[in-house]
């Protein structure tokens, strides 16, 4: 926890404010979308923050940042990207997937799959063309005209791009992302004035708090369990294990004993 931000000091672009202004705010998550779509959102059914989704056999899932539909089915995800990755495109693949699994879930036959965004949100230029936003749609190879019609579209809003290719409101709303200044947008004023009453949210920060050290301790327990398995298979001594471990050998052994591990010293 040492390295991770306080509460303070989160912005829009950390997951956990991200979640909260928008799911708090439905208002402006509407707005978001429809700025980034270019046109009418319908009024929301249902908005979740990070709502999860496991369904596959060895119990992987997701979780999808702000998670929404209209009132026409539409399915809508946003995802909040700080950071800057090769597998993007393959996890708007996997986001996908899972989406149109959750729809099937709930008995829909494959025919009533209703149209679905995947929104990725950068701080960076994605795919270094220089655009602020990327659509993709399936479309047959030979014929590009020809889409495929499968109404499934991932987009990724990137706040490197150069070109002019967006609306001034829009670049506002991207420049706001990396440099933390509102410009002359409204809807960027309103979003700058969420995220400044939600660190005013002692019930968050309590969250927030109990989230990062939740997540400490599953990396410790996950750090410490690797160590254990080493000293069992004897690639490391007990006395390296521990020191790596930061905790006194008689406590790395006695709590390696307690996870189910046997020690076998080094030949």
């Amino acid at each position: 926890m040492a390295n991770a931000k306080k509460y303070d000091d989160l912005t829009f672009t950390d997951d956990f404010m991200f979640c909260k202004v928008m799911t708090t705010n439905p208002e402006l998550c509407h707005e978001l979308l429809e700025l980034i779509l270019g046109k009418k959102v319908g009024a929301f059914t249902r908005l979740d923050q990070q709502k999860p989704i496991e369904m596959t056999a060895d119990g992987k899932g997701i979780r999808f940042d702000v998670y929404s539909e209209d009132d026409s089915g539409i399915v809508y995800d946003c995802e909040m990207q700080t950071s800057k990755k090769d597998n993007l495109p393959k996890r708007t693949r996997y986001y996908q997937g899972m989406i149109d699994l959750n729809l099937l879930e709930r008995g829909a036959d494959y025919k009533e799959l209703k149209k679905s965004y995947v929104i990725f949100i950068c701080p960076f230029d994605q795919f270094q063309e220089g655009l602020h936003k990327y659509t993709f749609e399936n479309q047959c190879k030979e014929i590009p005209e020809l889409v495929l019609g499968d109404e499934s579209t991932k987009i990724f809003l990137c706040a490197g791009g150069h070109a002019d290719d967006v609306s001034d409101e829009m670049k506002d709303f991207l420049n706001w992302l990396t440099t933390g200044q509102t410009g002359n947008s409204q809807f960027v004023n309103k979003l700058e004035n969420a995220v400044l009453k939600a660190k005013k949210h002692e019930e968050w920060k309590v969250e927030y708090m109990t989230l990062l050290m939740r997540d400490n301790e599953m990396m410790e327990k996950g750090r410490n369990d690797m160590l254990f398995s080493l000293v069992q298979d004897g690639t490391l001594s007990l006395e390296i294990a521990a020191t790596k471990a930061e905790m006194p050998v008689e406590k790395f052994a006695k709590a390696m004993k307690e996870a189910g591990y046997f020690i076998r010293e080094l030949s």
